[in-house]
């Protein structure tokens, strides 16, 4: 603990310090629980994203070895550009996943399997699935990050500003009661001699 003026402007400041973390705590407390409310369903969107992914594999399954005869399938489909826009939760800037763009090379008909753009169509939701999981898995990241902060705040709002504030005001008005006591006793001992003298 700092070391604190045993005085009443020292009182007053030290009051005003404790409204103040006392007005701030309950918003630090409310942005703890949002933020912990969105990251658990952030989650619950990557897993489901995930459960997605899974299931979609397991269809692509059969389609593997055809896939593999033709390896110019990927030069087929590329990533052009992964579209996010920037949302806020709790105040907090997180990418949100808009959808995604691919470079499409013209291609011959004649020259590929009849099975080209199944393949081509189940490529492009296969990295869909990839980038959403990823965006979501950046969101939870910031939004932890936000969370450890604020968290901290919360904790040194009620386990050390808020109790060192009261014991302040406390010793100052033990100090201020003991100075008015005392005030007190020397004017009645004066009091007293100027009566004596008389």
């Amino acid at each position: 603990m700092s070391k604190i003026k045993l005085t009443k402007n020292e009182l007053k400041r030290q009051k005003d310090s404790l409204k103040r973390f006392e007005r701030y705590l309950p918003t630090l407390q409310l942005k703890k629980q949002q933020l912990q409310m969105v990251i658990r369903q952030v989650e619950r969107n990557r897993q489901d994203k995930i459960k997605e992914q899974d299931k979609f594999s397991k269809e692509l399954e059969k389609w593997i070895d055809v896939f593999g005869e033709n390896a110019e399938l990927e030069k087929l489909i590329q990533v052009k550009e992964i579209l996010t826009e920037m949302g806020n939760i709790a105040g907090v800037d997180i990418p949100v996943f808009n959808g995604i763009t691919f470079e499409e090379p013209p291609y011959n008909l004649f020259d590929k399997p009849l099975w080209i753009d199944k393949g081509i169509i189940a490529l492009k939701s296969a990295a869909a699935l990839d980038a959403e999981i990823k965006i979501l898995e950046e969101q939870s990241a910031l939004l932890g990050e936000e969370l450890r902060i604020t968290t901290q705040r919360v904790n040194l709002f009620e386990k050390v500003k808020i109790p060192e504030t009261r014991e302040n005001i406390r010793i100052i008005r033990i100090y201020l009661g003991d100075q008015q006591t005392a005030a007190v006793v020397r004017g009645k001992i004066a009091k007293n001699n100027i009566v004596r003298v008389r």
